[in-house]
């Protein structure tokens, strides 16, 4: 009996350790939040005004403009906040001129700042005091392309600051980390499930003790009975006990199986995968903070297969004017002049068996880049965040729908679709699953 007693101690201990290891492993639990937006500069206040003369507002305009900013302002510019350079918001007020003299003058500045300054402008050689040596692009914009971009500007100065808040993905396996369950909360729970558990114990030593203290006193007891009630514990006759042991071997053997299991399943998986590169570059200060787009310097995720690394010229795009004296800059200089590339480290490897097509996802399907690569904006180093497995692969294609909107292809196919079911036409349905799809 006590050695029984003493298994079920070993046993409750063990569920007591695990269930205080899987919330070690949780980690702190950091409350989910807003993140505050950093104040605009005094000379780019945000929000509220009146529509400027000669700036369009019909949704045509607006869109051409946001597609042309994203496209080529978006990577010094924020609309509310500074980045490379000044925030934009309300910049037809804050310019020289009236009306259609202020557009006029900023089209002549997006053209060619430099000329502007020379020119002795006071407002322009104002702005390159305060931000030389860093020089503005030049963009040959019509002056309606440059009044596309200002509808935009316009909407969005007028919106406000868009409030930024915390989303939590599922699939991250950080995920618990952004919840909004407090540590302390956390840590009395399980604090609580363990007293409760000890408790439990003691109660039932307690018992066996009161149990084993009356038996003895009863004078009626067989010689067999008493023997049993009599008897010491013995780490010895626990070790040579067979069900002891064969439960012992039992957990023994399941634990070598799973961790096998688990070994074999992980061959050529490299999620987690976060190698130190040539050149530290922070995605969560480009990406993230800067809001610099994916497709400014991985230009072939949008027509190739591949999106690319980055070459020298297109870090040397700001890094020419920008942080110069950094010794990671140094680095681009030292490869440029050389003639020689930099050699980073790929992260994401698919093997040759298998096809996949960056512009068939990225520009067809309308797949964000964080679907595959994760919180991208938010790593200093990049690290492999999906398995990249058939089976994720596979998944994805069952669950993804298919955004047939706007494209002919898709007709007769979603015609068909729409017959047999109302669900959304999924991936699967067009032969997603198809071998040859992704291995030929």
């Amino acid at each position: 009996m006590r050695n029984f007693l003493f298994l079920i101690c070993i046993l409750s201990g063990t569920v007591a350790y695990a269930q205080q290891d899987s919330a070690t492993a949780a980690g702190d639990a950091a409350a989910g939040g807003e993140q505050q937006e950093t104040a605009a500069a005094d000379d780019a206040a945000s929000g509220g005004g009146e529509k400027f003369p000669g700036i369009p507002t019909d949704q045509a305009s607006i869109s051409a403009g946001q597609e042309l900013f994203e496209g080529n302002c978006k990577t010094c510019h924020n609309i509310h906040t500074k980045l490379v350079g000044p925030a934009l918001a309300n910049v037809y007020e804050r310019v020289p001129g009236e009306g259609e003299e202020s557009i006029e003058w900023l089209h002549n500045f997006i053209y060619n700042s430099q000329k502007v300054i020379a020119s002795g402008d006071p407002y322009a050689e104002q702005l390159w005091e305060e931000y030389k040596p860093t020089v503005m692009t030049s963009f040959p914009f019509e002056k309606e392309q440059v009044k596309n971009i200002l509808a935009y500007i316009q909407q969005e100065t007028i919106n406000g600051p868009e409030e930024k808040t915390t989303v939590v993905d599922p699939q991250d396996p950080n995920a618990a980390q952004q919840t909004g369950i407090s540590s302390t909360y956390m840590s009395v729970i399980l604090g609580v499930l363990i007293f409760v558990l000890v408790l439990i114990l003691v109660v039932l030593i307690l018992i066996v003790n009161i149990l084993v203290k009356y038996l003895k006193d009863k004078e009626d007891l067989d010689e067999a009975d008493r023997e049993v009630i009599e008897q010491k514990f013995s780490f010895k006759d626990l070790a040579t006990n067979k069900v002891f042991l064969a439960i012992i071997t039992a957990i023994f053997i399941a634990v070598v199986a799973k961790t096998a299991i688990d070994a074999l399943y992980t061959v050529g998986i490299q999620q987690g995968y976060q190698p130190t590169q040539p050149i530290a570059f922070s995605h969560a200060l480009h990406a993230g903070e800067y809001e610099i787009d994916c497709n400014y310097c991985h230009t072939g995720v949008r027509k190739s297969k591949n999106a690319n690394i980055p070459s020298a010229n297109i870090c040397m795009n700001c890094h020419s004017v920008v942080k110069t004296e950094s010794p990671e800059i140094q680095k681009i200089y030292a490869a440029v002049e050389e003639n020689k590339p930099i050699e980073w480290i790929r992260i994401h490897n698919l093997p040759d068996l298998a096809y996949f097509n960056h512009e068939q996802h990225v520009e067809v399907g309308e797949i964000e880049c964080q679907t595959c690569h994760g919180p991208i904006e938010e790593m200093e180093v990049v690290y492999q965040y999906a398995p990249l497995t058939m089976g994720w692969c596979i998944n994805c294609h069952r669950e993804t729908a298919v955004n047939a909107g706007g494209n002919d292809y898709y007709n007769k196919l979603v015609e068909l679709h729409n017959q047999e079911t109302d669900e959304p036409m999924t991936v699967e349905d067009i032969g997603g699953l198809e071998c040859s799809k992704c291995h030929y």
